[in-house]
């Protein structure tokens, strides 16, 4: 059983690694606050001292941070994965980031003998607590075998789409889908609502139609019960949509709604609700029409 470490303990990081304990796997931790390392520790982890030294502690480095630059800065910067890891070790960068990033921080580690696979995720805070989510990877098919078995504690499905950077174009299809499915989910809800009729009927009589989906099944109930604590933070997802749309733009590929969903995304962001869920978008349409999706 390989040693593995484990950079970025935040909403996603966290419950993952605890997962990875649970499958009985020697694991280092590291997170730059300390609270989630002291957490994991008492589980039964390690506690590294910087990113070099999860490192080279460590056979398979994850990591699970905000954006491009986070993943630059913990696996190329000062005191980085690459000052620490040894050449055979594998890098599993599972944060959502822009393709080209991937490719360009995988061509560096490769001058060191160091392989690297991008694997973004789905499914959220729940699925990561169940260790259910959707794994999408990118990168060589013998480094996607050596590490399949460590993923699949932490996924319900792990699926390599192609070489380094296809996971997270992977996940920029994905992610454009979910948003749009949620500003579809607030607009026809606030519709509704605004129609006078009760919007936990509307759902429970369209849900096994056409119109059902994951994101409906898991973000209405949450609407109606006007919960908006973070399984995904709307400033993550303005993340995503921004790198989306710039990918899709570098291609030439038109993304109309997606801009749109990312503009507003972008003014709640702007207006207080950025560390709130991204199903909490429906409060974009409600106040624009004057009405709150509730249960009547």
């Amino acid at each position: 059983m390989e040693n593995v470490g484990f950079i970025g303990l935040g909403i996603m990081g966290r419950p993952m690694a605890r997962n990875l304990l649970k499958a009985g796997y020697p694991l280092v931790v590291y997170d730059l606050n300390p609270a989630p390392v002291a957490e994991l520790v008492a589980a039964g982890a390690a506690a590294g001292t910087s990113c070099a030294d999860v490192a080279a502690r460590a056979d398979v480095i994850i990591t699970m941070l905000p954006n491009s630059p986070d993943v630059r800065q913990a696996v190329l910067g000062p005191g980085g994965v690459l000052e620490g890891a040894a050449p055979g070790a594998v890098v599993v960068d599972m944060s959502s980031i822009a393709p080209l990033a991937s490719r360009e921080i995988a061509t560096v580690l490769a001058e060191r003998d160091v392989a690297m696979l991008d694997a973004p995720v789905s499914g959220g805070e729940p699925k990561a607590i169940e260790g259910t989510l959707a794994i999408m990877v990118g990168g060589p098919e013998p480094v996607f075998e050596r590490v399949k078995g460590i993923l699949s504690h932490m996924g319900a499905s792990v699926t390599r789409v192609g070489e380094i950077g296809s996971g997270n174009v992977a996940k920029l299809a994905n992610q454009i889908i979910v948003g749009l499915n949620i500003a579809a989910v607030g607009e026809a809800m606030v519709l509704a609502t605004k129609a006078g009729v009760d919007p936990a009927k509307v759902f429970q009589a369209i849900r096994g139609g056409l119109a059902g989906s994951t994101v409906l099944e898991a973000k209405m109930p949450l609407v109606l019960a006007r919960n908006f604590k973070p399984g995904f933070r709307i400033e993550l997802h303005v993340k995503d949509l921004a790198n989306a749309v710039e990918t899709a733009a570098s291609l030439g590929v038109p993304s109309p709604l997606s801009a749109e969903v990312l503009r507003i995304m972008r003014v709640l962001q702007q207006s207080g609700h950025a560390r709130e869920d991204h199903g909490g978008l429906v409060q974009y349409y409600e106040q624009l029409a004057d009405v709150q999706v509730k249960a009547h």
